[in-house]
Protein backbone atom coordinates (compact mmCIF):
# COMPACT_ATOMS: atom_id res chain seq x y z
CA UNK A 1 0.00 0.00 0.00
CA UNK A 2 2.50 2.43 1.35
CA UNK A 3 5.05 1.40 -1.97
CA UNK A 4 2.05 2.03 -4.34
CA UNK A 5 1.40 5.13 -2.75
CA UNK A 6 5.30 6.36 -2.96
CA UNK A 7 4.95 5.17 -6.96
CA UNK A 8 2.05 7.33 -7.45
CA UNK A 9 3.36 10.47 -5.44
CA UNK A 10 6.58 9.63 -8.03
CA UNK A 11 4.81 10.49 -10.84
CA UNK A 12 3.48 13.35 -9.46
CA UNK A 13 5.02 16.91 -11.13
CA UNK A 14 4.63 20.32 -9.94
CA UNK A 15 6.00 23.68 -11.69
CA UNK A 16 8.25 20.97 -13.89
CA UNK A 17 9.92 19.15 -10.83
CA UNK A 18 9.13 15.37 -9.74
CA UNK A 19 7.45 16.04 -6.30
CA UNK A 20 9.29 13.18 -4.61
CA UNK A 21 11.71 11.36 -5.84
CA UNK A 22 12.43 8.15 -3.67
CA UNK A 23 15.77 7.45 -4.92
CA UNK A 24 17.19 10.31 -4.14
CA UNK A 25 14.92 11.02 -1.09
CA UNK A 26 16.71 7.90 0.92
CA UNK A 27 19.95 9.45 -0.20
CA UNK A 28 19.47 12.75 1.20
CA UNK A 29 18.15 11.25 4.60
CA UNK A 30 21.30 8.42 4.81
CA UNK A 31 23.49 10.80 4.08
CA UNK A 32 22.39 13.78 5.98
CA UNK A 33 21.99 11.10 9.39
CA UNK A 34 25.58 9.94 8.42
CA UNK A 35 27.16 13.60 8.23
CA UNK A 36 25.28 15.13 11.55
CA UNK A 37 26.42 11.35 13.18
CA UNK A 38 30.09 12.61 12.43
CA UNK A 39 29.96 16.03 13.23
CA UNK A 40 28.03 15.39 16.35
CA UNK A 41 30.42 13.12 17.95
CA UNK A 42 33.38 15.50 17.29
CA UNK A 43 31.55 18.86 18.07
CA UNK A 44 29.78 17.03 21.36
CA UNK A 45 32.17 14.70 22.64
CA UNK A 46 35.55 15.78 21.08
CA UNK A 47 35.38 19.89 21.59
CA UNK A 48 32.43 20.76 23.59
CA UNK A 49 33.94 18.63 26.67
CA UNK A 50 37.52 20.31 26.31
CA UNK A 51 35.99 24.24 26.20
CA UNK A 52 32.72 23.92 27.54
CA UNK A 53 31.56 26.30 25.36
CA UNK A 54 27.69 26.02 24.20
CA UNK A 55 27.90 28.91 21.91
CA UNK A 56 30.11 27.31 19.07
CA UNK A 57 28.41 23.91 19.89
CA UNK A 58 25.44 25.40 18.84
CA UNK A 59 27.05 27.41 15.67
CA UNK A 60 29.31 24.40 14.64
CA UNK A 61 25.90 22.31 14.64
CA UNK A 62 23.78 24.54 12.60
CA UNK A 63 26.17 25.70 10.19
CA UNK A 64 27.23 21.81 9.34
CA UNK A 65 23.28 21.53 8.74
CA UNK A 66 22.98 24.28 6.81
CA UNK A 67 26.59 23.50 4.71
CA UNK A 68 25.49 19.96 4.04
CA UNK A 69 21.68 20.70 2.85
CA UNK A 70 23.16 23.86 0.34
CA UNK A 71 25.88 21.29 -0.78
CA UNK A 72 24.28 18.47 -1.45
CA UNK A 73 20.93 20.27 -2.87
CA UNK A 74 22.66 22.30 -5.19
CA UNK A 75 24.99 19.80 -6.74
CA UNK A 76 22.97 19.11 -9.47
CA UNK A 77 23.27 22.69 -10.68
CA UNK A 78 26.37 21.63 -11.99
CA UNK A 79 28.24 23.98 -9.27
CA UNK A 80 29.98 21.39 -7.77
CA UNK A 81 33.52 21.29 -6.63
CA UNK A 82 33.85 25.22 -7.90
CA UNK A 83 31.27 26.08 -5.49
CA UNK A 84 32.21 23.92 -2.29
CA UNK A 85 35.86 25.73 -2.78
CA UNK A 86 33.86 28.96 -2.77
CA UNK A 87 31.27 28.72 -0.04
CA UNK A 88 34.12 26.67 1.95
CA UNK A 89 35.90 29.66 1.74
CA UNK A 90 33.71 32.37 2.35
CA UNK A 91 32.75 30.45 5.53
CA UNK A 92 36.44 30.15 6.67
CA UNK A 93 37.05 32.94 6.65
CA UNK A 94 34.33 34.24 9.18
CA UNK A 95 35.27 36.96 11.51
CA UNK A 96 32.27 38.16 13.98
CA UNK A 97 32.58 41.67 14.73
CA UNK A 98 31.81 41.55 18.60
CA UNK A 99 34.16 38.54 19.33
CA UNK A 100 36.62 37.07 16.86
CA UNK A 101 36.89 33.62 16.74
CA UNK A 102 39.89 31.64 18.79
CA UNK A 103 42.66 30.03 16.07
CA UNK A 104 41.09 26.60 18.26
CA UNK A 105 37.29 27.50 17.00
CA UNK A 106 38.54 28.83 14.00
CA UNK A 107 40.31 25.10 13.40
CA UNK A 108 36.95 22.70 14.74
CA UNK A 109 35.03 24.93 12.03
CA UNK A 110 37.45 24.41 9.32
CA UNK A 111 36.75 20.85 10.63
CA UNK A 112 33.25 20.99 10.39
CA UNK A 113 32.77 23.01 7.06
CA UNK A 114 35.24 20.41 5.33
CA UNK A 115 33.26 17.10 6.27
CA UNK A 116 30.07 18.51 5.58
CA UNK A 117 31.29 19.79 1.74
CA UNK A 118 32.93 16.25 1.65
CA UNK A 119 29.68 14.13 2.71
CA UNK A 120 26.92 16.14 0.66
CA UNK A 121 29.22 16.00 -2.87
CA UNK A 122 30.53 12.50 -2.70
CA UNK A 123 29.76 10.88 -6.24
CA UNK A 124 29.26 7.21 -7.78
CA UNK A 125 33.21 7.24 -8.10
CA UNK A 126 34.38 7.22 -4.46
CA UNK A 127 33.33 4.22 -2.74
CA UNK A 128 31.05 3.84 0.59
CA UNK A 129 34.22 2.46 2.16
CA UNK A 130 36.35 5.39 1.12
CA UNK A 131 33.97 8.17 2.71
CA UNK A 132 33.00 6.11 5.92
CA UNK A 133 37.34 5.94 5.90
CA UNK A 134 37.85 9.63 5.83
CA UNK A 135 34.96 10.89 8.22
CA UNK A 136 36.58 7.85 10.68
CA UNK A 137 40.20 9.49 10.16
CA UNK A 138 38.76 12.86 11.28
CA UNK A 139 37.36 11.34 14.25
CA UNK A 140 40.41 9.19 14.97
CA UNK A 141 42.99 12.27 14.28
CA UNK A 142 41.07 14.94 16.53
CA UNK A 143 40.82 12.49 19.39
CA UNK A 144 44.22 12.17 19.22
CA UNK A 145 45.36 15.43 19.15
CA UNK A 146 42.08 16.86 21.96
CA UNK A 147 42.01 13.73 24.12
CA UNK A 148 45.98 11.62 24.12
CA UNK A 149 48.24 14.42 22.77
CA UNK A 150 46.83 17.23 24.34
CA UNK A 151 46.14 15.94 27.78
CA UNK A 152 45.96 19.36 29.11
CA UNK A 153 43.54 22.33 27.75
CA UNK A 154 44.69 25.91 28.03
CA UNK A 155 42.33 28.66 28.75
CA UNK A 156 42.25 32.11 28.81
CA UNK A 157 40.74 34.99 29.96
CA UNK A 158 40.88 38.96 29.23
CA UNK A 159 40.99 41.16 32.19
CA UNK A 160 41.87 45.16 33.53
CA UNK A 161 44.93 45.81 35.01
CA UNK A 162 45.29 48.89 36.90
CA UNK A 163 49.08 48.22 37.95
CA UNK A 164 51.00 49.19 34.44
CA UNK A 165 54.23 49.08 36.12
CA UNK A 166 54.26 45.60 36.53
CA UNK A 167 54.01 45.01 32.61
CA UNK A 168 57.65 45.86 32.30
CA UNK A 169 59.23 42.97 30.61
CA UNK A 170 61.68 42.41 33.75
CA UNK A 171 58.79 42.67 36.35
CA UNK A 172 57.25 39.86 34.62
CA UNK A 173 57.22 37.38 37.36
CA UNK A 174 56.24 39.76 40.10
CA UNK A 175 52.77 40.25 37.60
CA UNK A 176 52.12 36.67 37.29
CA UNK A 177 52.52 36.12 41.31
CA UNK A 178 49.94 39.62 41.43
CA UNK A 179 47.51 38.07 39.24
CA UNK A 180 47.64 34.52 40.94
CA UNK A 181 46.96 36.01 44.25
CA UNK A 182 44.10 38.11 43.08
CA UNK A 183 42.90 35.48 40.81
CA UNK A 184 43.23 32.49 42.43
CA UNK A 185 44.24 30.94 39.53
CA UNK A 186 47.59 28.90 38.37
CA UNK A 187 48.26 31.38 35.48
CA UNK A 188 51.34 29.91 33.71
CA UNK A 189 51.76 33.03 31.02
CA UNK A 190 50.42 36.69 30.22
CA UNK A 191 50.54 38.97 27.19
CA UNK A 192 49.61 42.24 27.21
CA UNK A 193 47.08 42.80 24.78
CA UNK A 194 47.08 46.84 25.23
CA UNK A 195 47.68 49.36 27.65
CA UNK A 196 46.01 53.39 28.32
CA UNK A 197 48.36 55.30 30.16
CA UNK A 198 45.58 58.02 30.50
CA UNK A 199 43.89 55.84 32.62
CA UNK A 200 46.88 53.74 33.82
CA UNK A 201 45.49 50.51 33.38
CA UNK A 202 46.43 47.85 30.85
CA UNK A 203 44.37 44.53 28.92
CA UNK A 204 45.69 41.49 29.75
CA UNK A 205 45.46 38.19 28.48
CA UNK A 206 45.76 35.47 30.86
CA UNK A 207 46.47 31.70 29.97
CA UNK A 208 45.96 28.68 32.75
CA UNK A 209 45.06 25.06 32.90
CA UNK A 210 41.78 24.16 33.46
CA UNK A 211 42.68 21.03 35.06
CA UNK A 212 45.38 22.83 37.54
CA UNK A 213 42.41 24.45 39.12
CA UNK A 214 41.23 22.33 41.65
Amino acid sequence: MMHSLLLLISDIELFGTDLFDQKDFIELLARSIFNFLIVGYIVRYLYYPATKNKDYLFTYLLISVTVFFLCFLLENVKLELGFALGLFAIFGIIRYRTDPIPIKEMTYLFIIIGISVMNALVNKKISHAEVVFTNLIFIALTYGLEKIWLLKHESRKNITFERIELILPEKRQELLEDLKLRTGLNITRVEVKSIDFLRDTAQLRIFFFDDEQK
